[in-house]
């Protein structure tokens, strides 16, 4: 009883959350120093993240795996926190004074788990691709083609526009059409796929990033439900204040 006592103190208290802020701020800080020294994190976004971490030593990922686990230990604490507060006050009248705040900690909670799902299902890869290229997106079969390469030119010779026609099929069959243009990539489920630079001559070329978000839209629904808290807590914070 004595230590779940005092498993459950830690979990609940908000100095567990103060502590752990600061102790993945100082990781992060190690980060910033071990990353640029070390030729193995050049290739951190070709793949997802747990699956890089896996291949890595732990002797240059040590402070990656305790910024987890602290990450983790403060989801635990911010959703008991959350709870231990709503039902502690589950009297008051302003019930929307009470809610803001922890709907600030769902979006956190939201985040956290977008980067959760983007670092076991997440990529960024670029590559060099001419008109029929094509490459395999996922364990599906879903495959990407580069069909068509157009550049157009101004009287200088310098490029004025750009487009990319490409194709998504699986089994032989199409699934999707679809063009890139400047400032328009093309989605596909989780996957954005962008042109990052082009090529004329020798022969029509373009240099594609592939990149996949699984936790994309997880994360903007906690971006919108921490706008929302934040604006609510203030909102009610001032009227209290005025009355």
């Amino acid at each position: 009883m004595t230590v779940l006592k005092y498993i459950t103190d830690i979990l609940f208290s908000i100095r567990t959350t103060i502590w752990s802020l600061w102790f993945l701020i100082a990781m992060l800080l190690a980060g910033a120093v071990v990353m640029p020294a070390k030729e193995e994190f050049q290739t951190i976004h070709s793949m997802p993240l747990f699956d890089w971490l896996s291949e890595q030593s732990f002797i240059i990922t040590w402070w990656l795996w305790a910024s987890i686990a602290v990450l983790i230990l403060l989801a635990l604490n911010t959703l008991l926190c959350s709870v231990q507060s709503v039902l502690k006050k589950r009297g008051v009248s302003n019930l929307l004074l009470i809610l803001s705040p922890q709907i600030i900690h769902a979006a956190f909670l939201l985040m956290l788990l977008a980067h959760l799902l983007s670092s076991s299902g997440g990529f960024k890869e670029i590559i060099a691709a001419g008109e029929g290229a094509a490459f395999q997106l996922n364990k599906d079969g879903v495959v990407l083609v580069i069909e068509r390469i157009e550049i157009s030119a101004d009287p200088a010779g310098y490029m004025s526009d750009w487009g990319v026609d490409i194709v998504y099929t699986s089994g032989g069959k199409q699934i999707k059409r679809d063009r890139i243009m400047p400032n328009r990539p093309s989605l596909y489920e989780d996957f954005n796929i962008n042109v990052k630079d082009l090529r004329a001559f020798p022969q029509k070329a373009a240099l594609v990033q592939i990149s996949r978000e699984p936790g994309a839209l997880w994360a903007l629904a906690g971006g919108v439900l921490f706008m929302l808290g934040i604006m609510t807590l203030v909102i009610l914070r001032v009227k209290t204040s005025r009355d």
